[in-house]
């Protein structure tokens, strides 16, 4: 378990410095991205290649932000994390959010394992 927090830290920490490649590092090739708000999956991302496509799109739309883990909790192969969020906003979106905007938001992110590597994450807001 100790392993999982490690890799899982590494990751977020890898995401707060925009450091795709970091992000990247723990992932399996076949790695399934899930994000949910709302109680809707509104982007499945499958496979290594997909992923950093759009963490690198991603990355641009922030100046600022940064995930902080309140707790971990494993469960079989998965290792859910409850999250605090901040980010300001890099360019107008079409949301309606405005370069210089700042969003909270509170979630949980359930990290799959397969050994060491990552092979599915899930993003819930």
């Amino acid at each position: 378990m100790q392993q999982r927090e490690l890799i899982i830290s590494n990751y977020v920490k890898a995401y707060n410095n925009f450091d795709v490649e970091g992000m990247l590092k723990d992932l399996a090739p076949t790695v399934k991205f899930e994000n949910v708000s709302n109680g809707d999956v509104n982007m499945e991302l499958n496979g290594i290649e997909a992923f950093r496509n759009q963490a690198e799109q991603a990355a641009r739309l922030f100046e600022r932000r940064e995930q902080i883990i309140r707790s971990f909790k494993h469960t079989g192969n998965k290792t859910e994390i409850e999250i605090d969020y901040n980010a300001i906003i890099a360019i107008d979106l079409p949301n309606g959010l405005k370069k210089g905007d700042e969003m909270n938001l509170k979630g949980h992110s359930i990290f799959t394992f397969n050994e060491d590597k990552i092979i599915g994450i899930m993003d819930i807001s």
